[in-house]
This record gives structure tokens, C-alpha cells and sequence, in this order.
């Protein structure tokens, strides 16, 4: 990835690179916790670089522009373990009118270098594609993803490392005691444990914990059990960020939690059944690889 964005600088190419600046050392890193960079390797690339700070708020952003035409987003971070040990999801898109909203909010934070104030940017649909950046539009996203939810006729498909986000939780758990609809999903079971450790720990979310346990336990739901997380240790999360409902796909960053709501972050809510087909059958190869959620 050096390489390639030094190569472009050095034939001409304006790039600039923003990243997370690491949380600091603490016993209790957010959930789950950032892959830790190296600002010293990154400051000393040929072009511009910006370390917006992720405290308490998480650069969280995985996203390309390219010559104000194409985009290329995510949920898979820069990093060795990225591609190897983790399950991801890239979508790339050729759009001027989307790269443009991404550029917008990519300067937000370019100018500002602060997540709190990020995110401000028309959510209404360009070329097709609605594109939602957190968290200054991070409460309306986890509403508009939790309405989908309610109103799906036919198929729900989630694959999210956790699920905290309160809209969210309480629907889903809605749908899966209902029953009337095809649901099922993969989380990281590992990083959904220790959730529920900092619930009982700080006392003031115990009202989702019946309602994860619902939504995770009457519905067909598979877990991986990943490394947790120490200095120095492996990152092998289940990665993927993605909701489908009936044949509309949420894709990108955004972890259905509430932190995700306060971190900068970005998804795609496309309406194409060929591509909610696609990633629907995705999350089912993934839960098939896990055993069903015990807790």
C-alpha cells in the first residue's frame, strides 16, 4: 500500500492521508479496539499526511478517492492481519457525484482534524446511492437502518462484529421474537462477550443486555470466536459491517453500536437486488464457517 500511494505522488498524483491517531494506552481500549498505526512511518511518506486524534472518538474511516470519479470503501482497515486473518468487505464505485460527498467529508476532517464536528453531509441519494457519514448524521443512520429492519417483508442479513446500537437492538430482537421473517447473521462472539462484561461493569446499559441475548439466541446467528485483544496480539476479528433488508444492502464501516454512532464513519445504502443477493449469500458462507451464538 506504500508503495502504491508513494508511486502516485512521485508521478504527480496530489495525495493526502488521513488516519487514526492511536488511543493511548489504557487497560480499557474501546470495542473493539483499533489496529495501532505508526504515525513516524506514515509522517514520513513523500506527501501530506493528518493524524485526526481518536480520542474518545474513533477515526474510523477506510475509504479511497481517486481523481474525483471513483471510491473505494469499507470495513477493512490498512494492515497485514486486514487481509489475512479477517473477514472484510470492500464496494468500489465509480461516481462523481458520490466521490463527491466523500470528498466533502474528507475535508471536514482534513481542516478541522476532529471527528466530533465530521460528518455533515447531504444524505440525499446521488447516481442511485445514498452515502451516510457519522456521526454527524450517525443517530439518523442507526434509524434508517433500524426502520429497514422493521419493514423488511422477506430476508434480514447481518454481519457486525457487535450490536449495541439501541434503534437497532431493540428492532432486531423485535424481528427475530416475531419470526415472520427470514433473519440470520454472524457477529465476533469474542468482542460481543466483552460488551457485555463493560455493560454489567458501568451499570447504565443493562436494558440492552435481554435484547441482544434475544436477537442473537431466537435467531439463527453464528459466532467467531476471535483473539482478544493485548498488545502485540493477532487481530482475526469477523470484520464485515453489513445489513441487508429484503434488497436493500447498509455497507461500510459502520459497526451496528453506539459507539459507531459517535465515530467518523461511512456507509452506502444501495437498493439492487443482484447486489443484496450477493452479500446476503456472503454473510451465509461466513456464519457457516462458526458455530451458532451460545451466551
Amino acid at each position: 500500500m506504500r508503495d502504491a500511494l508513494v508511486a502516485a505522488s512521485d508521478r504527480g498524483v496530489a495525495v493526502r492521508l488521513a488516519y487514526n491517531e492511536d488511543y493511548p494506552d489504557d487497560d480499557r481500549p474501546p470495542v473493539p479496539p483499533p489496529p495501532r498505526t505508526e504515525p513516524e512511518l506514515l509522517e514520513s511518506l513523500p506527501f501530506p499526511t493528518a493524524a485526526i486524534p481518536g480520542v474518545p472518538d474513533l477515526m474510523h474511516h477506510k475509504y479511497v478517492i481517486r481523481d474525483r470519479s471513483s471510491l473505494w470503501t469499507g470495513s477493512t482497515n490498512w494492515t497485514a492481519d486486514s487481509w489475512t486473518r479477517e473477514e472484510n468487505v470492500i464496494v468500489t464505485v465509480d461516481s462523481a457525484a458520490l466521490a463527491g460527498r466523500y470528498l466533502e467529508d474528507f475535508e471536514q476532517l482534513w481542516t478541522k482534524r476532529d471527528v466530533e464536528t465530521s460528518g455533515k453531509v447531504d444524505t440525499l441519494p446521488v447516481d442511485g446511492i445514498r452515502a451516510w457519514f457519522c456521526p454527524g448524521r450517525g443517530n439518523k443512520l442507526a434509524h434508517r437502518i433500524a426502520k429497514a429492519i422493521g419493514t423488511a417483508q422477506e430476508r434480514i442479513r447481518i454481519a457486525s462484529p457487535v450490536i449495541s446500537s439501541g434503534p437497532i437492538l431493540g428492532t432486531l430482537a423485535q424481528a427475530a421474537a416475531d419470526g415472520k421473517v427470514d433473519l440470520a447473521g454472524v457477529v465476533d462472539l469474542t468482542q460481543v462477550q466483552q460488551v457485555l462484561r463493560q455493560w454489567h461493569e458501568n451499570g447504565n446499559a443493562g436494558w440492552k443486555e435481554p435484547l441482544l441475548r434475544a436477537a442473537l439466541t431466537r435467531a439463527p446467528f453464528a459466532g467467531k470466536r476471535s483473539t482478544p485483544y493485548r498488545p502485540g496480539s493477532v487481530h482475526d476479528y469477523m470484520h464485515a459491517k453489513i445489513t441487508v433488508t429484503d434488497d436493500v444492502v447498509f455497507v461500510g464501516s459502520f459497526n451496528l453500536s453506539h459507539s459507531g454512532e459517535q465515530n467518523a464513519e461511512n456507509v452506502l445504502e444501495i437498493a439492487d437486488p443482484g447486489l443484496a443477493d450477493q452479500l446476503a449469500a456472503y454473510i451465509d458462507g461466513v456464519r457457516a464457517r462458526y458455530p451458532p451464538v451460545e451466551l
